[in-house]
C-alpha cells in the first residue's frame, strides 16, 4: 500500500482561508502553488483533503476551519494540475482519517471541481479525481455575438454525433469539440442560417449502472458528475493525451471559433439530479459530503421528481448557490451564451415540493448581473406532481413549447391520417394559436411570443423524417423490450411502416417534412431545428437513442437527393424568415401595436369562431406583418387531403376600393431584389416566393426552392391552386405609410 504523506495545517494567528469561495481557488498576492480550499459539508465534524501535486506522492491534510457548514483551509503546496478529493468518515477519529489510502477508495469529488480525471486502478475499478485548473485562455478580441431573441434560430446538436460521419472533418477530430468548430461544420451552420448551437450536455457525465456490460453508454449525457468540469470524452485524442489544460482549451477554442462566425453556444445543463443515483447509491461527491442538504427528501427518504433516482434540493440556498456559481463560471470563463435547463420544474420547487414561478433560483438567474445577458431556456416539465408548467416560467425565461410541437404534429400528421380514413376530429384553432406564438399559453406569465421556443422535434423522440415514416416506436436496440420511450408520438407513416421504395409514399413523406419545417420557421416565436432534420435523418424508428453512440444516432452526411432537397427547403425557409424580419421594426413582434396576424379561410374571408372549430376547414391563410413594416407575409397552409382553389384575401391595410384595384397595379421588376419595395399608390399584388410542393432544379441539377422573380404576381381576390399537404409563401410589398 503506498504511503500517504500527512501534513498539518497550523491554526494559530489570524484566519487566512475563506469559506465563501467554494472549491479550490488562487490566493491573491500568494504564490501560484498556494490554494484556498473550501467544501460544504455541514454534518461532518471533520473533512480530510487528499491531494497529489504533479509528480509527487499523495498528501492528506485535515481542513482545520469550519464556518457555516463549510470546511476550509489554506494549502501551501497544491499547484495547478494537482489531483485531489475529500474524505469523510463519521466513525473514525482525526488520526484514523489521515491514514487514508487515496488509491484504495473513491475520494469525494469537489462539487466545484473544474476538471475530473478518470482512471482505472489495479483492481479494475474506475476512480474519479478532481484536478486543480488554471482558467487562462487567449480570447483575443472575439466577443459573444449577443444575437437578439427575434433573430435567433437554434440548432440542437450533439458534439460527438454531429461530426462522427462527416467526410470533410478530419478523422482524428470527428466527434470532438474541435470537430464541431471545423470549417466544414461552420460552413454548414452558416448556410443553414442558424444563429446558435444548443449542445447536449458537455458537463462531465458517466454511464448509469444499468448500462454496464450492455455495450451501450449514456450517449446523450444527462447523468452529470461535475457541474464545473467539461466532458473529457469529447476532446480529441491529442488533447486528452496532452492533459487537462489542453482539453479545456479545445472546448474554449471551439466556442471562440463559433463566436468568430457569429454563432452563439448554448449549453443543455442538468442541475435537477446527479450521477449518484437513488438512495443508497455510490458516494461520488454530494451524497458523501451533505446528502440531506443537497438532495430533496421527505420523511427521511428521497423525493424524486426527475425519474433518475435523486433530485437536487433547490429549496436549499447552498444548492441554488452551487448552480448559480456554475452558470456564472461557464459564462465568465467559457463565454457561453445561454443555457437550456433540463427538467427545469425541479429547479423551481419549494420546500413543500411545489412549483413556484417566483422561486429564488428562477428570479436570481434572470436578474443576475452576469446571467441576465444570456438566454435562459426551460424544459418546463418534470415527472413530479404538477410537473407540466409550459408558459408559467417568469419573465427573463423562454420555454420549450411542447404544445406547439403537439399541435403542429397533429395538424400535419394524425389529423390527415384520420381524414384519409374518413374521420374529421379537430378544427384549426390550436394550429392558429401555435402559429401566433401560443399567446394563450404565455400571456399569463407576462411574456410575449419570443418566450416560445418552437420545436417539432428534439433529441428525445422521433426525428422529423421518422415522424412521417413510423406510427410506432422501434426501440428494441435499446435492450429494454421496446418499453422505453414515449408511445404518444403523434406521428403518421403515410400508409407504410418504416422503409419503403414506393415513390408516392416517399414524396408525400418528404413534403410533410417540409411542411412541418415551414410551420416552425414561419410561426411567431423562436424556432429550434434538431440536428439532422435539415437532411432528413432517420433513426430507424428509435425514439429514445439515449444509449446509442453509433450510426443510429449520428448525423448522416451521405447527402443523397432526398437529403439535398430537405436541406434546400430548410435553407430557403430560414432565408425567407430572415428577409421578412429585416423589413419589420426592430421591436416586432413583441411591442404592442407592432405586429398583427389576420386569418382567412380558403374563400378569402376572415376566420370566425365557428370556422376555427369546424373540422372540415382544412385551409388556413395567415397574413402577418407590422403597421410600420415594409412588407407583409402571406402563407397558405393546406392541411387537408384535397386540392383547393384558395382566394387570396384583400390586405386589410388598404381600403376595400384599394383592394379591388389590386389587379390593376403594376407588376414587380423582375430584376428587383427580395428586399426592394416598389412604391405604388394602390395595394401591391401577392408574389409567390416558395411552395413546399416540389423543388425546381438549378442548371447543375441540384434541388432548389428559390422561385424566379418573373413569376406573375397575383392580385387580391384572385384564386390560386393549393394542393393538398402543401404550404405556399407569398410576400406583399407595401407603399410607405
Amino acid at each position: 500500500m503506498p504511503e500517504t504523506v500527512v501534513e498539518a495545517i497550523g491554526t494559530l494567528g489570524a484566519a487566512l482561508s475563506r469559506h465563501s469561495q467554494l472549491g479550490v481557488s488562487a490566493v491573491k498576492g500568494a504564490q501560484s502553488s498556494v490554494a484556498n480550499v473550501a467544501v460544504y459539508s455541514p454534518a461532518n465534524s471533520n473533512v480530510v483533503l487528499c491531494y497529489q501535486p504533479p509528480g509527487e506522492a499523495w498528501k492528506a491534510v485535515l481542513l482545520p476551519d469550519k464556518t457555516d457548514g463549510v470546511h476550509h483551509a489554506l494549502v501551501p503546496d497544491m499547484p495547478v494540475g494537482s489531483r485531489y478529493g475529500f474524505y469523510v468518515d463519521h466513525a473514525a477519529t482525526k488520526e484514523e482519517m489521515l491514514l487514508i489510502d487515496p488509491d484504495a477508495v473513491q475520494l469525494l469529488l469537489d462539487p466545484y471541481g473544474r476538471y475530473i480525471h478518470e482512471e482505472v486502478n489495479a483492481a479494475g475499478e474506475t476512480k474519479y479525481m478532481s484536478v486543480r485548473m488554471d482558467d487562462e485562455f487567449d480570447w483575443g478580441t472575439v466577443a459573444r455575438p449577443h444575437t437578439p431573441w427575434r433573430e435567433t434560430i437554434f440548432y440542437e446538436a450533439h458534439v460527438r454525433g454531429q461530426t462522427m460521419l462527416h467526410p470533410d472533418v478530419p478523422e482524428e477530430i470527428r466527434g470532438t469539440y474541435a470537430g464541431m468548430a471545423h470549417p466544414a461544420m461552420i460552413k454548414h451552420l452558416l448556410s443553414l442560417g442558424v444563429t446558435a448551437v444548443e449542445l447536449l450536455p458537455v458537463h462531465f457525465h458517466i454511464d448509469e449502472p444499468h448500462l454496464h456490460g450492455t455495450g451501450m453508454s449514456n450517449y446523450w449525457g444527462y447523468n452529470t458528475l461535475g457541474f464545473f468540469a467539461p466532458h473529457v470524452g469529447y476532446a480529441s485524442a491529442a488533447a486528452r493525451e496532452s492533459g487537462p489544460a489542453a482539453v479545456q482549451d479545445e472546448l474554449k477554442g471551439m466556442i471562440k471559433l463559433l463566436h468568430m462566425a457569429g454563432i452563439e453556444v448554448i449549453l443543455d445543463v442538468v442541475y435537477n439530479h446527479t450521477a449518484e443515483g437513488g438512495q443508497g447509491g455510490p458516494n461520488y461527491s454530494w451524497r458523501g459530503l451533505a446528502e440531506e442538504q443537497y438532495y430533496r427528501m421527505r420523511d427521511g427518504s428521497y423525493y424524486d421528481t426527475t425519474g433518475c433516482g435523486n433530485t437536487l434540493n433547490f429549496a436549499n440556498p447552498h444548492v441554488i448557490k452551487m448552480a448559480m456559481d456554475s452558470l456564472r463560471y461557464w459564462v465568465e470563463e467559457f463565454h457561453i451564451d445561454g443555457f437550456r435547463f433540463d427538467l427545469a420544474v425541479s429547479l423551481a420547487r419549494n420546500g413543500g415540493h411545489e412549483f413556484t414561478n417566483q422561486h429564488p433560483f428562477l428570479l436570481a438567474a434572470s436578474t443576475d448581473g452576469v446571467l441576465s445577458s444570456t438566454k435562459l431556456i426551460s424544459e418546463p416539465w418534470d415527472v413530479g406532481y404538477g410537473g407540466w408548467q409550459t408558459g408559467n416560467f417568469p419573465t427573463g425565461w423562454a420555454d420549450w413549447n411542447d404544445s406547439f410541437r403537439d399541435q403542429v404534429r397533429e395538424v400535419w400528421l394524425t389529423d390527415r391520417a384520420a381524414m384519409l380514413a374518413g374521420y374529421h376530429h379537430n378544427g384549426l384553432a390550436t394550429f392558429g394559436d401555435a402559429l401566433g406564438g401560443s399567446a394563450k399559453i404565455f400571456a399569463g406569465s407576462g411574456r410575449g411570443q419570443l418566450a416560445s421556443i418552437n420545436l417539432i422535434t428534439a433529441h428525445d423522440g422521433f426525428t422529423l423524417a421518422d415522424l412521417t415514416a413510423y406510427n410506432h416506436k422501434h426501440n428494441l436496440d435499446n435492450q429494454e423490450d421496446n418499453r422505453d420511450g414515449t408511445s404518444n408520438n403523434r406521428s403518421w407513416n403515410h400508409g407504410v411502416e418504416g422503409i419503403t421504395n414506393n415513390p408516392t409514399t416517399l414524396a408525400q413523406r418528404a413534403k410533410t417534412s417540409r411542411n412541418l419545417m415551414a410551420t416552425m420557421l414561419l410561426a411567431l416565436g423562436v424556432p429550434m431545428i434538431t440536428a439532422g432534420d435539415e437532411l432528413g435523418r432517420s433513426q430507424g424508428g428509435n425514439n429514445n437513442v439515449y444509449c446509442q453512440d453509433n450510426e443510429i444516432s449520428w448525423v448522416d452526411w451521405s447527402m443523397d437527393d432526398e437529403a439535398k432537397t430537405m436541406l434546400a427547403a430548410t435553407i430557403r425557409l430560414a432565408q425567407i424568415r430572415k428577409d421578412f424580419l429585416a423589413l419589420q421594426p426592430s421591436t416586432y413582434p413583441t411591442r404592442g401595436g407592432q405586429s398583427f396576424i389576420h386569418w382567412f379561410g380558403a374563400d378569402g374571408q376572415p376566420m370566425t369562431a365557428d370556422r376555427w372549430k369546424n373540422p372540415h376547414e382544412r385551409v388556413l391563410t395567415m397574413l402577418m406583418g407590422s403597421p410600420e413594416g415594409t412588407v407583409d407575409g402571406l402563407v397558405i397552409f393546406n392541411t387537408g387531403v384535397t386540392d383547393e382553389d384558395v382566394i387570396l384575401p384583400a390586405n386589410p391595410r388598404f381600403s376595400e376600393a384599394g383592394a379591388d384595384a389590386g389587379a390593376d397595379t403594376e407588376t414587380v421588376d423582375a430584376q428587383a431584389t427580395e428586399q426592394d419595395v416598389v412604391e405604388t399608390s394602390g395595394p401591391r399584388p401577392y408574389m409567390l416566393r416558395m411552395t413546399t410542393e416540389l423543388p425546381t432544379r438549378t442548371d447543375d441539377g441540384e434541388p432548389s426552392f428559390r422561385l424566379p422573380r418573373t413569376i406573375e404576381p397575383v392580385p387580391a381576390g384572385a384564386a390560386v391552386r393549393a394542393n393538398a399537404n402543401t404550404v405556399q409563401i407569398y410576400r406583399n410589398d407595401l407603399t410607405p405609410l
